[in-house]
């Protein structure tokens, strides 16, 4: 039984009446986007998928096209094993952003950005200390609700208050749960009933919740956000998946034996931070932490698949755009390092298929850079929605049409949760096509990082000091304040 049918149909029609007399719910207004009277609204509909912390190498799509931050085209065996049908079907069938980043590496900056497609500090989410979006900021779904579309969250939001505080037409979620036995409310029409527990794997209930909404009658456009816990969990697996990858070894990276104390090419602020391996229970081993976070990102393929079969059963597949990205990456032992957070590509690139037959033609590969912050233009681009000027974010459709003209050559990461959870310093950088450069700005002294990343992709060397690269350090520092003051991230 779909969890949504706990509501009776009466009552979700009063819940809704209640809405659009203004009670609870953001009044509608006359908006861009909708069809002319009588005209037949043929507007995409979105499915937005984000899984919790997965790498752009974690697909089974990767194998055999692009060099493994992690390693595993140097293993074909774990490759095999690393199933991933769904997700590599939105990307085979559609199209592959290569090189697709955030701008904040950390779960609330992640789902913020992407919601708002703004910077952390515009849209007021700089860390994961429970704040709530700036004073009238909106996200995505406020400009398609307001535009004519029916508007449903499923999932974790990490933001405070849950996303509750913005109108839902259906809503299945949480702010932060643990894996079993999750505290979930749901609610219709702008009214959000209270918490309650689902004993039991809180991912399943989650896809449940998204598919008994789309097995409904929907008499609009529809925009869905189904966003997983999995893979950056506890390591809590599903019984069908409690074997898998038992007896394999897994890929050890170039790094691993480096614990970074005395070692010159990384900060002392990166070796003092508390996110290395065994420091936390559930990444006690190498072992421990790759099988089950890569077992995440199966279980979450398979929760899209059931998502996208929805969709072709109930003829929708072609008519939606469908969308996967993670809120950050995720470090598997690089310098023995777990988490995320530091600005390195382990961090900060995240995976980001999109298919929309109607647009993009499939096996379409996009190498431009690409952040977080542009999903929220792209989607409203694709519904016909005004892009709002006060938007950093950049629609990426003109790049799904071939066009990469005036595209960014460079762009600003920003790091701000110091002191707190794995004691990261704040941190911020400019990372272009080619090099990149960070800065550790609160200690004593500051700490510089630079890298050649076409010659150095796995950030081995820093080249800050070597007189050799003294222009080009002059160079990226200026660019580093010139973002700052053109983002607000100063």
């Amino acid at each position: 039984m779909s969890i949504h049918k706990k509501l009776s149909r009466r009552d979700a029609l009063k819940l809704g009446a209640a809405a659009v007399g203004g009670s609870v719910a953001a009044p509608l207004v006359a908006a861009q986007g909708r069809p002319a009277e009588g005209q037949k609204d043929n507007r995409p509909n979105f499915v937005i998928c984000m899984t919790d912390g997965q790498r752009p190498d974690e697909l089974s799509y990767m194998v055999g096209k692009e060099a493994s931050v992690l390693g595993w085209d140097q293993n074909p065996g774990v490759c095999k094993l690393l199933k991933t049908p769904s997700l590599d079907r939105i990307a085979s069938e559609g199209a592959w952003i290569k090189n697709a980043f955030v701008v904040n590496a950390l779960c609330a900056p992640g789902r913020a950005a992407t919601l708002t497609g703004l910077y952390s500090r515009k849209n007021g989410v700089i860390d994961n200390k429970d704040r709530p979006l700036a004073e009238g900021v909106k996200i995505i779904s406020d400009y398609l609700h307001e535009a004519g579309y029916e508007v449903a969250f499923c999932g974790k939001a990490h933001i405070k208050d849950a996303l509750r505080n913005h109108y839902w037409d259906y809503y299945f979620g949480y702010y932060f749960e643990p894996n079993l036995n999750a505290r979930i409310a749901e609610g219709y029409y702008g009214h959000v009933g209270p918490d309650r527990e689902y004993q039991g794997y809180l991912d399943d209930f989650v896809t449940d919740a998204a598919i008994g909404w789309l097995q409904g009658k929907r008499q609009k456009p529809f925009c869905l956000f189904v966003w997983f816990k999995e893979p950056h969990g506890e390591g809590i697996r599903q019984r069908r998946y409690q074997n898998l990858y038992n007896g394999l070894s897994v890929p050890v990276p170039e790094t691993f034996d480096d614990d970074l104390k005395g070692y010159p090419d990384k900060s002392k602020a990166v070796a003092d931070a508390d996110d290395k391996l065994g420091d936390f229970e559930y990444c006690a081993s190498l072992e421990q932490i790759v099988k089950n976070h890569n077992t995440g990102v199966v279980e979450a393929d398979g929760y899209i698949g059931r998502v996208m079969k929805i969709l072709e059963e109930t003829g929708k597949l072609d008519e939606t755009v469908i969308m996967n990205t993670a809120d950050h990456g995720y470090f598997l032992g690089e310098w023995h390092l777990i988490d995320k957070r530091l600005m390195y590509e382990p961090s900060i690139r995240i995976p980001m298929g999109i298919r929309y037959p109607k647009l993009i033609k499939p096996g379409t590969s996009i190498d431009e850079m690409v952040l977080n912050i542009d999903i929220a233009p792209t989607v409203l681009e694709l519904a016909g929605v005004k892009v709002p000027s006060l938007m950093q974010g950049r629609s990426i459709v003109p790049l799904l049409r071939g066009n990469n003209s005036g595209w960014r050559k460079d762009w600003l990461y920003s790091y701000y949760e110091y002191p707190g959870s794995n004691m990261v310093p704040k941190s911020h950088g400019v990372r272009t096509e080619r090099y990149k450069i960070l800065e550790y700005y609160e200690e004593r002294p500051t700490e510089w990082e630079l890298y050649d990343l076409q010659e150095d992709p796995h950030e081995l060397h820093n080249l800050y000091g070597d007189p050799r690269y003294s222009e080009l350090t002059g160079r990226l520092k200026k660019r580093l304040n010139e973002l700052r003051a053109e983002t607000g991230e100063s």
